[in-house]
């Protein structure tokens, strides 16, 4: 069943329904909830900061996923695809490619410069902090490219929620989210077989989900209701990390080539090894705002979201200051208090 009805909603004017569902939303459009529109008084405008409307956030809280049409330009596509083919070339260079030139590689926004756009890039920015709050930052990356199978995949059941032992150390029904992955769809997945993200709507709210029984050959039926995520080049879809989901088989002529961001709590630990180079050139360009998402901290006690001198929120970390000097803050969500 392809993906046709979480998208986000595009509120450009004067087009037709189908023409705007094609569109990049328009962030400062729709409906905010219990927070001001557009900028405070005296604020340039910025679209990372636009309160994400109501029928998105809706969409991501029931279903667990939302698509965003043309989250890339293309311009900006094309940057990242370029170092994509870096990155495998790189990796085919030291010889860790799969049999037929496949990578999943980890850290994806340290392996090249280009990545770091898509840190805070405004169509996606908006849905992370809108549903996490400001105290967050990437603490897991990675690369995916997979050309077509050679070969029909050994079967394998392949579902699972994100989080590793996040689902075994909480003993509570539903955990809590606690990430959400942004996915950047950089190869034409318009169509399913090639390669595209299995989700179960709604799944998130379910610790458990039955295995399906396999058939004679030996593959497992997806499960009912699953959902094959379909995007053109330049979308994105974000996922809250319980939701069920799944790899599927690319049994296309395209190879499928992807980017995941993954955004947390500054509290919780990194997923991938990293070396970061805070002295170096590339560093210190960085904004603010995308050294935090990088994992920055003055101290310790930043990551927890307040300072050991005070013992009250840190006004100084960046996102929770810019977000206070746009009046965003939001004392009826618990985290963006």
């Amino acid at each position: 069943m392809p993906d046709t009805l979480n998208q986000a909603p595009s509120h450009t004017d004067g087009q037709a329904p189908s023409q705007a569902l094609s569109q990049a939303p328009r962030q400062t459009a729709g409906q905010p909830e219990g927070q001001p529109e557009g900028a405070a008084p005296g604020q340039a405008p910025d679209a990372r900061f636009a309160p994400i409307d109501a029928e998105s956030r809706r969409t991501f809280t029931e279903q667990g996923y939302l698509l965003i049409r043309n989250a890339l330009d293309e311009p900006a596509r094309t940057r990242i695809e370029a170092a994509v083919d870096r990155v495998h070339d790189a990796e085919g260079r030291a010889g860790r490619l799969g049999p037929n030139g496949a990578m999943h590689v980890l850290g994806a926004v340290f392996r090249d410069e280009a990545f770091g756009e898509l840190l805070d890039l405004p169509t996606t920015f908006p849905h992370l902090w809108g549903h996490l709050g400001w105290n967050i930052y990437v603490h897991h990356s990675h690369i995916d490219v997979n050309p077509p199978a050679l070969e029909p995949p050994a079967p394998v059941w392949a579902w699972h929620q994100d989080g590793y032992r996040q689902n075994a150390d909480l003993d509570m029904e539903p955990r809590p989210m606690f990430s959400i992955k942004v996915a950047y769809v950089l190869s034409d997945l318009s169509e399913e077989g090639r390669g595209g993200t299995l989700v179960l709507p709604g799944s998130q709210y379910s610790n458990t989900l039955d295995r399906t029984e396999p058939g004679p050959d030996g593959v497992y039926p997806r499960p009912p209701g699953t959902v094959e995520i379909t995007a053109n080049p330049g979308d994105a879809f974000l996922f809250d990390r319980r939701l069920w989901h799944s790899r599927s088989p690319n049994q296309s002529t395209v190879t499928r080539k992807m980017v995941f961001l993954c955004y947390t709590y500054r509290w919780i630990r990194w997923r991938d090894d990293v070396a970061v180079d805070r002295r170096g050139p590339w560093w210190r360009s960085l904004s603010p705002l995308r050294r935090q998402l990088l994992g920055d901290g003055d101290e310790a006690a930043s990551h927890f979201g307040f300072t050991l001198e005070s013992g009250v929120w840190d006004d100084g970390i960046p996102l929770r200051a810019e977000l206070k000097r746009r009046g965003l803050l939001d004392r009826s969500r618990h985290y963006l208090r």
